[in-house]
């Protein structure tokens, strides 16, 4: 009888590329570098200052060395009596949210073109599932040059979970424990920063449209720049904050469908950016840039003009032309999905749909999107009006020109939503 092997245990996993602050300072350097090489259209001028923030791509032949795939810039949203029911308008111009639509833009040419879609995306299931993921070992990372709005000192106890009410952090209003961003004398109905990231953790990065073709895709680094002044006394980006993303993901018990997670990025600390990205106050009151760069990898740059949703230089005589909207307002987008010649998108093409209800047949994503809603952190979620969502665009050559009429009940609900 041969004498049994010894069990052996499998072999530890191999250390992360991400754990030192040489990444912080790689993720900071490659953003910026990228920034400046931009022609000065849209940047900040004199005492003004401005948020920029990057998605970066790492891959398995050189997990440290990075690549920009999107970046924008901007700190301003449209307040709700300003929002448009055509979906020709950014309503949130912030430059997290900028950056994560460019990316999403970027996603739909690299599919749509003639190259059979981008390297770091391969085909999930085979061909026949008619679906996208992200490659073995590739790897999305943030940059943000500063914290991102709504993020909380410290993770709140168990007893705060039955609390209605939290003070303002980070200059977003009160609404329980997600928070509105600050609008020009007009409430907003954009959600903090920090909140829409808490979201990407759950549902992925890629929204509703792209979940039709395009499995979750999540975040494996978040790298903050330093205030110049300083944080709070104890306060650490690496620990703080991810105990603040844990205690929020904690309350979501239900198990995910699959390929959707929890997922939970690594924090860092950047260095303090240059002075065009600080926002601290003094004597002198800051004086924040209007505009949003928006910038990715597939060729799009332009900028937008956060207080109007638009185009810079946009006249009032053009004020309604299609030529003044950004190629990511969500018009433009739903075009951008509808004209994909793949055979999942082909039973949209001769539907009379809306946006709305294209995103509402991505019925995993709103599964989970669901159950997100419904956990203790966030069931103040406040969601837009339906009605916002209704528009169509015309379908590709050689389908009828979808239209369909707004919604009732979104008409309904605008008529409630601030009783």
């Amino acid at each position: 009888m041969l004498p049994s092997s010894p069990s052996t245990s499998p072999p530890p996993p191999p250390p992360s590329p991400w754990d030192d602050v040489a990444w912080a300072e790689a993720t900071t350097s490659t953003s910026l570098r990228h920034y400046n090489s931009l022609p000065k259209k849209g940047k900040p001028q004199g005492r003004e200052s401005t948020v920029l923030a990057a998605f970066l791509l790492s891959t398995p032949d050189d997990p440290r060395g990075l690549t920009v795939l999107s970046l924008a810039t901007g700190t301003k949203c449209l307040g709700a009596a300003r929002l448009s029911r055509h979906g020709d308008l950014v309503h949130d111009a912030h430059a997290e949210v900028v950056a994560r639509r460019a990316l999403l833009r970027g996603v739909y040419a690299e599919i749509g073109g003639r190259s059979g879609g981008p390297d770091w995306l391969v085909a999930s299931g085979g061909a026949a599932s008619g679906k996208w993921r992200m490659r073995e070992g590739c790897h999305l990372h943030l940059y943000i040059t500063q914290l991102p709005c709504g993020v909380m000192p410290v993770p709140p106890s168990p007893s705060e979970l039955l609390r209605e009410q939290l003070d303002s952090v980070n200059g977003c209003s009160d609404v329980g424990f997600v928070q509105r961003k600050p609008g020009r004398g007009d409430t907003t109905l954009s959600m903090s920063c920090f909140d829409k990231i808490t979201r990407w953790s759950v549902v992925g990065i890629q929204g509703a449209l792209l979940s039709h073709i395009l499995e979750p895709l999540y975040l494996s680094t978040i790298t903050i720049g330093q205030s110049p002044t300083g944080t709070l006394e104890g306060f650490s980006v690496e620990t703080d904050i991810k105990k603040v993303l844990d205690a929020r993901l904690s309350s979501l018990s239900s198990k995910l469908p699959s390929p959707f997670k929890l997922n939970k990025p690594l924090f860092f600390a950047a260095p303090i950016p240059p002075k065009e990205f600080q926002q601290t106050s003094g004597d002198v009151p800051p004086l924040t840039c209007g505009y949003s760069i928006c910038w990715n990898k597939s060729g799009l740059h332009e900028v937008v003009l956060g207080t109007t949703g638009r185009k810079q230089g946009t006249s009032s005589k053009a004020a309604f032309s299609p030529s003044t909207e950004s190629l990511l307002c969500k018009r433009r987008l739903l075009e951008a999905f509808v004209s994909l010649e793949l055979q999942t998108v082909d039973e949209f093409h001769c539907e009379e749909l809306s946006y709305r209800e294209i995103k509402d047949m991505s019925h995993e994503y709103q599964q989970v999107l669901e159950l997100l809603r419904k956990a203790p952190f966030f069931s103040r979620w406040s969601a837009k009006p339906a009605f916002l969502d209704s528009f169509t665009v015309s379908s590709p050559p050689g389908c009828a020109k979808a239209k369909v009429t707004a919604e009732k009940r979104g008409w309904q609900w605008l008529l409630t939503w601030d009783h």
